[in-house]
């Protein structure tokens, strides 16, 4: 069953044109959870499939390794219970997920043999899951963005290998209304800023927004807050900054009204200390923030629900947390964030929900 988070001892805050009531989805049925798993609907179905985490809860600093999976979870009602499907054609993980037409795109990411280009559809129907291919991005890519701007794939950024010390500047369209023998990916004029990586991708009004990101500078890691949106035919415009760096908040961006609506990301207040904070990380930021795309302006519009409990640095899934690299679903109208990393290393099988108030 659904469990409502929002109570009287947690409502929230006053917001000046909506709020979101928190609740939470089934968790995943893995003690761990995953992150940068891909996430969608088929046939109304939710889909999970993938991501990658240290299996036995550990981290890097204690010796642990990442593992990527090819796992596939199916929850066909919010009172229902997960059940596992066929797998993914290999273990895979920090691409970019788009919904399209009853069906999941899962578009690039990686696993631990390296990075990959390959884009396939997932289509989930009388319980089992079919896979068919599309074309290959022109290049290997993962930790991109992208958004379904009509029948248009956008991709922006990423990177291309996983030791690579610069990221990526790449922008890419795919036309899925074109029949399969004619598709094939365009390469796109790239938005007039820096390169970079984990940014928030947004569709609205036949165009394509995109926010923040990082940018890799010999390697290093350079929080941005610049902001862009491209129209075809018009091509690129800068638009306000974002209020703070999103990097590796839920993507896409959720589409209500004239708004696009960011979920927290890494704001880059901790990325100095994170090395030595290990597991007393506090956590990524929880502002959730609304660009009107009509008046080209962000304002805050609340916090994600979170609640840290005194065992939060032993027993972090006992603790809810704003979760990063986890792509954001939209599904029967409501604001799915499926698992992902909650501080370096950790990640979660808890699924929060946003059900938008009337």
């Amino acid at each position: 069953m659904l469990s409502t988070l929002n109570n009287a001892g947690c409502a929230q805050q006053p917001v000046a044109s909506f709020a979101f009531d928190w609740q939470e989805l089934p968790a995943l049925p893995d003690k761990v959870g995953f992150a940068g798993s891909f996430g969608g609907v088929s046939n109304r179905a939710l889909l999970v499939a993938g991501g990658a985490n240290f299996p036995d809860g550990g981290a890097p600093w204690t010796g642990s390794t990442k593992v990527w999976y090819d796992r596939i979870f199916v929850l066909e009602n919010r009172s229902g219970q997960w059940q596992e499907a066929e797998k993914l054609p290999r273990p895979l993980g920090y691409g970019v997920s788009v919904s399209w037409r009853g069906n999941l795109i899962v578009v690039g990411g990686s696993n631990v043999s390296g990075h990959f280009a390959d884009v396939f559809m997932l289509q989930y129907k009388d319980g089992k899951i079919t896979t068919e291919p599309l074309p290959a991005l022109p290049k290997p890519n993962a930790n991109a963005c992208g958004a379904l701007v009509g029948n248009i794939i956008y991709i922006a950024g990423g990177l291309e290998k996983p030791d690579a010390k610069t990221t990526e500047s790449s922008f890419w369209a795919l036309d899925l209304t074109k029949p399969s023998d004619e598709r094939q990916w365009e390469i796109l004029p790239t938005w007039p800023g820096s390169s970079r990586m984990l940014s928030v991708a947004g569709a609205k009004d036949g165009s394509f927004y995109l926010f923040s990101g990082t940018q890799l500078v010999a390697g290093k890691r350079e929080y941005l807050k610049d902001a862009y949106k491209y129209t075809p035919g018009n091509g690129w415009t800068k638009i306000a900054d974002v209020p703070e760096p999103m990097v590796a908040a839920p993507s896409p961006a959720y589409v209500t009204g004239d708004n696009l609506i960011v979920f927290g990301g890494d704001d880059g207040k901790y990325a100095a200390t994170a090395a030595t904070l290990k597991e007393r990380h506090p956590g990524f930021s929880k502002n959730i923030w609304q660009y009107n795309t009509q008046t080209n302006t962000w304002a805050n519009a609340g916090n994600i629900y979170t609640q840290t409990k005194n065992d939060a640095a032993t027993n972090p899934n006992g603790s809810i947390w704003a979760p990063v690299t986890t792509p954001l679903v939209t599904w029967q109208n409501n604001v799915v964030l499926p698992g992902g990393e909650v501080r370096p290393a950790t990640r979660t099988p808890r699924i929060l929900v946003a059900i938008p108030e009337k």
